[in-house]
This record gives structure tokens, C-alpha cells and sequence, in this order.
């Protein structure tokens, strides 16, 4: 499901390392080696190169990236060497840290919480808490206003269970209460905010399809039909991360090249983050949803080392 394209024989890091030590030295050449090294190995192996360039070299190769490198292309590869964990607590710290939050900064806090693994969240959390020395519950906590806070801790807060177990009586059941809360506009009671963060994605899969059945309307639609607040925005965002997070992140891109003038940041953080993940599906599911390539997209809208890079990591 990954786009990413590693050679079947990768080098040692320190030849990886050493070549873009000379990318860095020779005039010219910088963005090609980066493009070269970086854009073709995963997140394990570009751990490995930035422990080695340290070793060799007594500089930090994210340090030094940031100097060669400018602009979108560099917020792209910086993003992109870095342990995905810590990618996405920067991210998330970015993103609270708005003066003027809305629903667009904040989905980046539904995708970490969402769709990604509960190891992968727990990573995300300690090392929040290392960068920043605040726990990122408590930054939601100052920053988010009630009732997305509520909604948000929750997410953030809880462990899934992360393997394939379905209870249709749950689901049954658990149909029935959201059905009453978003019948009842009550979209953040205690039961609701307790299903969405807690359930594994199977079991919530199954919840809303559950729910589909009984009730005649997909539950997104049930919930747009309450209100076009940020609370409205932020519970549909999480259902789509939790049920079809291609759909998710091809909406994210849309969006970020739809329109007068791009938003890189977003188009960027799609690309970066699901790369190695599930971008295959997204591809899949932006031409479904959209009649066009992604990659013919993104080329259409963005340009230089820029466009080359995310063109790599989006086919290879």
C-alpha cells in the first residue's frame, strides 16, 4: 500500500552518508543527492543515515539539510528524514500552537489520534512530552477550546486495541447510542467521545456500517445534518479517518491543490506522512473520488526540487 520504492540492495549508510556529504560540497548537486538518497529509503534506513552522518561528520544532518535546502522543499525533506513519531509531534505542536486554530490546523491532531497505529500514537505522545516538556493532553487542554477539547483528550488519551476483533452485539448496541446522542444534538457525551476514542477500528467499522443498516444514513451524514459547526467538522473528520482514511487524505490533498493557489503545508504532510503507510489507496481512491491522477495533480500545481521530491515519494 506504500508508494515508497527502496532498491532491493540498499547501501550501507556510510556510503548514503558520504554521498550526500558530497552533494553538500559540490555546487549544483545538493537537491538531486538529496532526492536520490533520502526519497528511496524508509524511515528505519534514514535513521540509520542521520546516526551515521553524526558519527562521521559531527553535525547534525537535519541541521545541515536546513542550510542547504530552502523553502517548501525543505520543509518536505526535513519532515521527511525525520523519525515519523517526532515528524508528527511537530506537527501536532505546529498545528496548537496557532494563534487563530481552526478545523484545518486542528485535523492534524484527528489524523495522528485516527489514523494511525495506537503504538504509533503512544510514540507521538512521549516524544511531545520530550520536545515540548508539557504533555500534548495538556497543550489540547490550554489551547483547544470545549467542546473539540473534550472530543480531542479523548482521542489522544486512550489506547486502542489494535487487532481484528469484532463484537456485533457491540455494535448493535453501540449504533443505538450514537444514534440517540446525534438524534439528541448531544455529539460529545461521555458515551460518545468513550466509542470514538476507545474501540478498535474494526469494532467502530463495524459500528458504522451497523448503524447504516438500522438507520437508513451513513453516520457522517447524520452528523453534518446536526450543524455546520467545528464540532460537526471535527466528528466527521474523525469517522473518515477511522473508516476510510484514504478518502481522508485524498480530500486533504484536493484541497491543498483545488482552488487559487496551493497550501503546501498540507499537500506536504499528506504525502510525507503516507507515503509509507497506505498511499497507494489514497492514489486509488483520489482518481475514484476525482476522475485525475494524484501525481498529474500535484504536478499541475506545484514546481522545482519541490514537485520532484513529492513526485518521488508519490511513484518512485
Amino acid at each position: 500500500m506504500a508508494t515508497l520504492r527502496v532498491p532491493e540492495e540498499v547501501p550501507a549508510p556510510t556510503r548514503d552518508s558520504e554521498r550526500l556529504r558530497k552533494a553538500f560540497q559540490e555546487w549544483g548537486t545538493v537537491e538531486e543527492g538529496v532526492i536520490c538518497v533520502l526519497g528511496h529509503r524508509n524511515a528505519n534506513q534514514r535513521r540509520k543515515i542521520r546516526e551515521t552522518y553524526q558519527q562521521l561528520y559531527n553535525e547534525s544532518l537535519i541541521g545541515r539539510l536546513h542550510y542547504e535546502l530552502s523553502g517548501d522543499f525543505r520543509n518536505a525533506v526535513i519532515l521527511w528524514t525525520m523519525d515519523p513519531h517526532k515528524r508528527d509531534a511537530k506537527l501536532a505542536n505546529e498545528a496548537l500552537k496557532k494563534k487563530k486554530k481552526s478545523v484545518h490546523h486542528l485535523q492534524v491532531i484527528v489524523e495522528i489520534a485516527c489514523a494511525s497505529s495506537p503504538h504509533h500514537l503512544m510514540a507521538v505522545r512521549q516524544a511531545y512530552s520530550s520536545f515540548f516538556d508539557c504533555s500534548l493532553e495538556e497543550d489540547i487542554a490550554y489551547n483547544v477550546p470545549l467542546p473539540l477539547r473534550k472530543l480531542l483528550l479523548g482521542l489522544v488519551s486512550s489506547y486502542r486495541y489494535d487487532r481484528e476483533l469484532v463484537d456485533a452485539n457491540a455494535a448493535d448496541s453501540e449504533a443505538a447510542v450514537l444514534h440517540d446522542a446525534i438524534k439528541k444534538k448531544q455529539l460529545v457525551q461521555d458515551s460518545v467521545v468513550w466509542i470514538l476514542s476507545t474501540r478498535n477500528t474494526f469494532q467502530l467499522k463495524a459500528t458504522f456500517e451497523c448503524y447504516k443498516q438500522k438507520y437508513g444514513n451513513p453516520i457522517d451524514q447524520d452528523i453534518k445534518n446536526c450543524g455546520t459547526t467545528d464540532l460537526e467538522s471535527i466528528l466527521i473528520m474523525v469517522i473518515c479517518c477511522i473508516d476510510t482514511p484514504e478518502k481522508h487524505f485524498a480530500e486533504v490533498i484536493r484541497k491543498s491543490v483545488f482552488g487559487l493557489g496551493t497550501d503546501e503545508d498540507s499537500l506536504t504532510r499528506a504525502i510525507v506522512t503516507r507515503a509509507e503507510i497506505d498511499m497507494m489507496k489514497i492514489r486509488r481512491e483520489y482518481f475514484n473520488m476525482y476522475k485525475t491522477s494524484l501525481e498529474s495533480a500535484v504536478i499541475d500545481d506545484t514546481s522545482g526540487d519541490y514537485k520532484k521530491f513529492l513526485v518521488t515519494l508519490l511513484v518512485g
